[in-house]
Formats: C-alpha cells, sequence, structure tokens
C-alpha cells in the first residue's frame, strides 16, 4: 500500500536516511565512496583492493561475498572508460544494509 500522505521532502529525508546509514556502515571498510546526489545508488572507487575491472569485481563480489555490485561501465559511451568504480543500491531494509556492510568490510 502506497502513503499518499508523504511529501517530497519526507522521501527525499527517507533515502538520505538509508545513504548515510550505509555510508556509515562502509566508513570502515576500503571502499571510498563517491558524491552521489539525486539516486538510490552509492559509487564507490574500489582501487585500494584491486585493479579489476567493474564487470569482473562486480561479478566476484557476488560470487565470494554474497553482495551484489553494479558495474558502470555498460552505462557509459564506448570511448569513455570506467575507472575502478561500481555501486551499491541502498535503497534496502536497515538489516540487508547492515549485512551487505558488514561483508563488504571483510573485502
Amino acid at each position: 500500500m502506497v502513503n499518499r500522505d508523504l511529501s517530497a521532502a519526507d522521501v527525499t529525508a527517507f533515502y538520505q536516511g538509508r545513504r548515510d546509514l550505509f555510508l556509515s556502515l562502509m566508513a570502515d571498510s576500503r571502499f571510498r565512496p563517491l558524491a552521489c546526489h539525486g539516486t538510490f545508488f552509492q559509487l564507490v572507487d574500489y582501487s585500494a583492493i584491486t585493479n579489476e575491472p567493474d564487470v569482473e569485481f562486480a561479478k566476484r563480489l557476488t560470487r565470494e561475498h554474497g553482495v551484489a555490485a553494479i558495474p558502470i561501465s555498460p552505462f557509459l559511451n564506448e570511448d569513455e572508460e570506467p575507472g575502478p568504480v561500481v555501486r551499491f543500491c541502498f535503497a534496502k531494509r536497515d538489516d540487508t544494509l547492515k549485512a551487505a556492510a558488514e561483508r563488504l568490510r571483510r573485502v
């Protein structure tokens, strides 16, 4: 059921809370958060972990750590270099974010 009484400010605050929680949980990881606005996804630089291409690293995170990451290279033009960046969706329940961050801090 959709709560039609929520204002845009309420929704914005709700998702900022999700993002802020995820960032606080990831603070002790080797992932470096990048500035993101107006999205449900947090971009992170993973250069302190590996030099793997983003697609390979995202697959490995899913296979070995049980956390899905989204590579950004499929969203870029062919001539653009993605760098060591993947994104994580933070539009999740608190317990899901906590479990994912716990796993990612071990990477």
